[in-house]
């Protein structure tokens, strides 16, 4: 259990910058502070920085500069205490698929030097914690997607860490797998205090489990704070409007600037959105003018402020339009280059 006593952040970035071959900067100032006895989330899409900063905290990677420090140790002058001080669940399984379940948490625990009924007691206890001790004896391999995830955070679990890293740990999950994991997290967070930081592309895992969220675009964090605050700094309503071309969003730019009650517009491909102090009273007005600058409406919804809306706001795109650029950056980097004499 992580101890507060000490008041010490239990982990702290400073400035980390991160550049792999190619020139693909990963990290362009990454800061972040983990309170102990908390659960951080690092929110952001696919690409933004989140497993590169997972990697250096947990000293699989070093940083081209910055400092960072876990449980009290620096993650550069002594890798060895930060190891012996964290669990991870990297985004792949570690377990061997080989091997049982049993003998994976086993193995686990004499790595990190327990043994005899000290090691056993601990193995039972979270066979049972994690509802495998029916599918103990049985290899890993066997396993359905929601088993595998739950026994990895047991293995991250068996040294008794004063913190958790779990990396995007209900990616590839289905509804209920997600949901029975989500409810295994925040009993970790409550019953033994653990601290956690949680890295996810699901901006609704962020809202339930994490007490704060830090956002994450472009290699460094744009904003920071609990769901309620970053969301509550968002005043109003917040009114998305739909619009029937591309072509219609060139209008928009100036249009809406002036209305009563109206503010943050953006734009967003097809999508304009802005803040209003009433939103249902808003839409009349804001339909009319775009009408009259020649712009269509397909459609329109208010709703109360979201994560999406302060992703929106402090990264200047919606959330799926980020991680639609990454998908697009990623298949382009995995595409085949042509020299030039046409040979692959």
């Amino acid at each position: 259990m992580t101890d507060r006593s000490t008041g010490a952040p239990a982990v702290e970035a400073r400035n980390l910058v991160k550049t792999y071959p190619g020139d693909v900067t990963a990290l362009t100032g990454m800061s972040l502070t983990v309170e102990a006895g908390t659960v951080l989330g690092l929110l952001g899409p696919n690409g933004a920085g989140k497993s590169t900063t997972v990697k250096i905290l947990t000293t699989l990677a070093r940083p081209d500069s910055g400092t960072a420090t876990v449980a009290g140790h620096d993650v550069l002058r002594h890798p060895d205490r930060v190891r012996r001080s964290i669990g991870v669940v990297a985004q792949r399984s570690g377990a061997d698929p080989m091997a049982t379940g049993r003998e994976n948490l086993l193995l686990q625990g004499r790595l990190y030097g327990l043994k005899g009924t000290e090691l056993a007691a601990r193995v039972d206890a979270l066979l049972d914690r994690f509802d495998l001790a029916d599918a103990a004896r049985r290899p890993v391999r066997g396993y359905s997607g929601g088993m595998q995830r739950r026994l990895d955070v047991a293995l991250g679990l068996v040294h008794r860490p004063e913190v958790l890293f779990l990396d995007e740990p209900t990616t590839g999950l289905d509804p209920e797998a997600r949901t029975a994991m989500w409810d295994e997290i925040a009993r970790l967070a409550g019953d033994e205090g653990l601290t956690i930081l949680l890295t996810t592309h699901y901006l609704e895992e962020a809202d339930r489990l994490a007490e704060r969220i830090a956002i994450v675009d472009r290699g460094r964090v744009v904003v920071e704070g609990t769901p309620d605050e970053l969301k509550g700094e968002l005043h109003g309503d917040a009114v998305h409007l739909e619009l029937r071309a591309d072509g219609d969003r060139t209008v928009t730019a100036g249009v809406l600037d002036g209305l009563p009650g109206v503010r943050d517009v953006q734009i967003d491909g097809r999508r304009v959105s802005v803040r209003a102090d009433d939103g249902p009273a808003a839409v009349p007005a804001l339909l009319a003018a775009l009408e009259r600058s020649g712009a269509t409406v397909a459609a329109a919804t208010v709703a109360r402020p979201s994560l999406d809306d302060v992703y929106l706001r402090y990264a200047g795109r919606r959330f799926a339009e980020a991680e639609a650029d990454a998908r697009r950056s990623a298949d382009e980097s995995d595409a085949p280059v042509l020299a030039a004499g046409g040979t692959r």
